[in-house]
């Protein structure tokens, strides 16, 4: 007889993380379905990255259960493009030869085809992170990694790379886990958004507020000033307007 319920692309139970004599997870659980985009939200030093390095396999943990898909890849703050190498090499870069065809079509994807020749150093800052996001993309992950991906953009390209990443991912339909300090962009594009404080999740809860997400939407400013609360963080009045607006989570 099938299972009608699908095993999650990502598993984690009573996960623990210790630096010192601070433990930094302690008894997490998580869920990820697979298709599913999910937020994590908390303030600097909360253990956010710690979590993603240790789903990506670039940290340890010191004790739970933690199961993940094998095709995962992460996609950083910086670009990390090797300078030595042009823009479709980068997007290749370690999979086997004869997978340039595949580049080409994930530098399509993200809109940087005409730029397959071109060296790091000439492109611009979203410009380089399109670079990524593909090189991430045409691994064809089972599970996306994000570690503020936007953090170092300006306000306008920001929101356009939001655009292409969840487009992108509505379409490969990986398990994605974003990192993120800013609750507009976490409410902007997670199908879930959790909050992580002291080791822990405190909430974890779907975003139901219907695509397109308008920041001025009633529901999308309510959901955004319960986040807010869970934060710790007095939530300022929010007034819509041309400008792209952001609420970023700092020390607390």
């Amino acid at each position: 007889m099938t299972d009608p319920t699908p095993r999650p692309a990502v598993r984690v139970r009573a996960l623990r993380r210790v630096f010192g004599d601070r433990a930094v997870l302690d008894s997490l659980r998580l869920d990820i379905a697979r298709g599913e985009f999910v937020a994590l939200l908390g303030a600097s030093g909360s253990g956010k990255t710690t979590l993603l390095r240790i789903l990506g396999a670039l940290d340890g943990a010191d004790g739970g259960e933690v199961l993940v898909p094998e095709a995962r890849t992460v996609v950083f703050q910086e670009p990390r493009l090797v300078p030595s190498k042009k823009v479709l090499a980068n997007v290749t870069v370690a999979l086997p030869r004869g997978r340039s065809a595949h580049g080409l079509r994930a530098l399509a994807e993200v809109g940087l085809e005409r730029h397959a020749d071109a060296w790091p150093a000439t492109l611009s800052g979203g410009e380089a992170q399109r670079v990524a996001l593909a090189r991430a993309l045409v691994r064809e992950p089972e599970l996306l990694l994000l570690d503020e991906p936007f953090a170092a953009l300006d306000a306008l390209t920001r929101l356009k790379m939001q655009d292409l990443v969840g487009e992108l991912c509505r379409k490969h339909r990986p398990a994605v886990l974003l990192v993120t300090h800013d609750v507009d962009e976490a409410v902007r594009l997670a199908d879930r958004v959790a909050v992580l404080r002291d080791g822990r999740l405190i909430t974890d809860e779907p975003v139901t507020v219907d695509r397109p997400r308008d920041p001025g939407d009633p529901a999308f400013g309510a959901l955004r000033r319960r986040l807010l609360d869970d934060l710790g963080v007095e939530a300022a009045p929010h007034h819509p307007s041309n400008a792209p607006e952001r609420t970023e989570v700092g020390v607390i």
